[in-house]
């Protein structure tokens, strides 16, 4: 052996060294518990642990009572977080102990059996390190059991919505409304401290509420309250939903506070792409992806071609509402973008539902975070919201829901007078309901037909 290749050995066994040196230290090192959060969902809890660096742990689960428990190596916790009390949601309190000398044994007594997840997080923004443990009820996993595939787990099972099958009876058309961000994840943050998660859920209420108030329509809020929901059980809330359309409202930020304006977004073809690429993935699990047809026993290339009919379609859908809603916001002010924009953002990938994320405005930009945090604002938006979606489904309403039952389609010899006799509603009422400027009709066109004052 030469010198040369002593010289390599020895420097080789300095390196293993020190690596063991320093893994003995960071296994060594104490970690501190400093602070605690609860977030509680409809049907899970999260907890968040603001910890002084990385850490191991094991997670295990106790009965009678029902109880999870948490041993952290060479974990301290600080006194402030010992006389916390902390419980909600499936969480009834939390204990905190020494079970060995080295060792930090955190008890969760829980209201019933759950199913716990638990993962580390790095340094992110304005948060360090942090351990955070999900609790959701039994039977109801973050992401419904008969979705993932077995290779893909972003994938999910769908339902083509253009080739679904008539209802025997009318039905209410559904509206998704995801405000974004929530719990743990405040989103963009304004000069003045006003979080982007609090505005937007602000805003989807008052859709909501206008939602609830149109005749033949339903609104579904994938986020309630003050919690977050992961992307993609976002769109499964709204597919269980059978929903419609789904629409995400966010508020911009921008490290240039000069930014402003609003934005709308739909899918882009690449995003589109590489969803394609996950529904294939999960074909073999995917029983009705395509109008009914499953994929199963299909070739690659057949499966490919079927999926892209139904996705094309949806996006060509989602492109028009999107326009639509964006001619109302200009109405409010100037917008960002003069035309529709495009993409991958996980929460337009439902290739079955129309989808689109709206962008109200910059919330990093002082003025528009004045105006977002403004009552009166919040309900513009919201109202320029209802009228791009009402637009849209006036020419565009789904087979088998009330709004194709409550049209009327003007044929030779017609009057507004007689088609308000017919339909027992006042003329006024049919003026202002199709925001019409004088009473002449055109065969052909398509009158929407306001609840009776009998209903």
């Amino acid at each position: 052996m030469g010198d040369r290749d002593v010289l390599r050995l020895l420097r080789s066994l300095l390196a293993v060294l020190s690596l063991s040196l320093t893994g003995q230290c960071l296994a060594g090192a104490t970690v501190d518990f400093k602070s605690v959060r609860l977030w509680a969902a409809p049907d899970n809890t999260r907890v968040v642990f603001d910890v002084s660096g990385p850490h191991t742990y094991k997670l295990f689960s106790l009965q009678n009572p029902e109880r999870i428990v948490v041993d952290v190596p060479a974990g301290r916790v600080a006194d402030t977080l010992r006389a916390e009390k902390v419980s909600g949601g499936l969480v009834k309190g939390v204990r905190v102990a020494r079970n060995k000398p080295d060792t930090l044994r955190i008890v969760f007594d829980l209201q019933q059996r759950t199913q716990p997840r638990s993962f580390s997080l790095k340094p992110n923004g304005q948060y360090g390190h942090r351990l955070v443990i999900d609790f959701y009820e039994t039977g109801k996993p973050e992401v419904p059991v008969s979705a993932p595939p077995p290779k893909s787990a972003a994938a999910q099972p769908a339902v083509t919505r253009a080739t679904r099958a008539a209802p025997t009876s009318t039905r209410d058309l559904v509206i998704a409304i995801d405000a974004g961000h929530g719990g743990d994840d405040p989103g963009a943050i304004g000069r003045s401290g006003t979080r982007e998660k609090d505005i937007v859920l602000a805003i989807a209420r008052r859709l909501a509420e206008l939602v609830e108030k149109e005749p033949g329509m339903r609104p579904v809020l994938i986020r309630e309250g003050d919690y977050y929901i992961g992307l993609r059980q976002r769109i499964n809330k709204a597919r269980q939903h059978k929903a419609d359309l789904f629409i995400s409202i966010h508020a911009d930020g921008f490290k240039d506070h000069r930014a402003h304006g609003s934005s709308v977004y739909v899918l882009s073809s690449r995003g589109a792409s590489s969803e394609m690429g996950r529904w294939l993935e999960a074909k073999e699990n995917a029983a009705d992806l395509a109008g009914g047809v499953s994929l199963d026993d299909k070739d690659d290339v057949l499966a490919g071609v079927l999926l892209d009919l139904s996705q094309s379609a949806t996006m060509e859908a989602s492109f028009e509402v999107a326009d639509n809603m964006l001619g109302e916001l200009k109405r409010l002010g100037k917008t960002h973008k003069s035309s529709v924009q495009q993409a991958a953002f996980v929460v337009l990938k439902s290739p079955d539902i129309p989808s689109m994320l709206v962008e109200t405005a910059f919330i990093s930009n002082p003025a528009e975070e004045s105006k977002l945090r403004d009552k009166r604002h919040q309900q513009s938006l919201a109202n320029a919201m209802l009228k791009g979606i009402r637009d849209y489904f006036g020419s565009h309403p789904p087979p088998g829901t009330l709004l194709v039952a409550q049209q009327h389609v003007v044929k030779r010899g017609d009057t507004l007078s007689d088609i308000a006799q017919r339909y027992q509603v006042s003329l006024s009422s049919l003026r202002g309901y199709n925001r019409m400027k004088s009473d002449t009709l055109k065969v052909g066109d398509t009158i929407r037909i306001p609840p009776s004052q009998g209903s």
